[in-house]
């Protein structure tokens, strides 16, 4: 089942690489939304589609799949923290503040990629959509 699933995915996201390269961008866009809504942690399809839409000057749309995108990785990122014991969690707090991950409050300096890369590319398209 999980290999029907992949193989899917992966013939999903060659038809939308050939609808691309062949200019019919609108129907790109819907196979990798359709991507997204199968695996809502495919960050190949969010990339795509976000190229897709500022090809197609659609900033607004663009800018949901970025703010769609960050959400799904920040509440996969939630999840990990939360599944560690006491134990590991406070090793890994301490560790982190002792190499300069975290400010003294412990809040995390870093962004785990791609939710770095994906709010400089939000900040663009907001430029854009004033």
């Amino acid at each position: 089942m999980q290999q029907d699933n992949s193989q899917s995915i992966q013939s999903i996201i060659t038809e939308a690489g050939k609808a691309e390269g062949n200019g019919d961008l609108e129907n790109a866009a819907g196979m990798y939304e359709q991507l997204i809504k199968q695996d809502n942690l495919n960050e190949y399809a969010y990339e795509r589609l976000m190229i897709v839409y500022r090809k197609l000057k659609s900033y607004k749309e663009e800018l949901r799949v970025i703010n769609a995108g960050i959400k799904s990785f920040q509440n996969f990122y939630q999840s990990k923290l939360k599944s560690k014991s006491k134990k590991i969690t406070e090793l890994s707090k301490a560790l982190s503040k002792s190499t300069g991950l975290t400010d003294k409050k412990g809040n995390s300096l870093y962004e785990p990629e791609p939710i770095g890369k994906w709010k400089k590319r939000k900040l663009v398209v907001e430029k854009k959509i004033k």
